[in-house]
């Protein structure tokens, strides 16, 4: 399950990608279009601009905008950035891999495998699907279990 703030970035993200390129949306906007508490999409954004997914302008005419083209931000990077690795288990985990405690033998382990397979289709969905993507949501590939 992703957490709230990740859920937050993303619809934050998705609403400066139907701004369109180059165009600024103020916190404020977002806030009340997304229904997002300020305080925490001003942390949020932050984070973003850390990461170079947006950048910021101040004044009269600043705000918040996409760096990059929808096309090049995938839901997998935010969901990284914002809650870390996206596996159910510590030892499907690329960048924080830990053995599980309670496993003798993760070769042979039955649940490992199930939960390879889900993490792999998870990745490989989050890793192709893009803030233009989920614009066009009828468009969207549906992937058949």
């Amino acid at each position: 399950m992703i957490s709230q703030k990740a859920k937050y970035a993303l619809r934050a993200l998705v609403s400066l990608a139907r701004a369109g390129r180059g165009e600024s949306r103020m916190i404020g906007e977002i806030s009340r279009e997304q229904a997002i508490p300020k305080k925490f999409l001003e942390q949020i954004l932050l984070e973003l601009k850390r990461a170079g997914f947006v950048t910021s302008r101040r004044g009269r005419m600043g705000g918040y905008e996409l760096v990059k083209s929808p096309e090049e931000i995938m839901y997998g990077d935010v969901l990284r950035l914002i809650d870390g690795p996206i596996a159910p288990l510590p030892c499907l985990s690329k960048i924080a891999y830990r053995k599980c405690e309670d496993c003798r033998d993760e070769s042979a382990c039955e649940i490992r495998h199930v939960f390879e397979r889900v993490t792999l289709a998870t990745r490989a969905v989050l890793d192709r699907t893009s803030l233009a993507d989920s614009l066009n949501l009828e468009d969207l590939p549906v992937e058949a279990a």
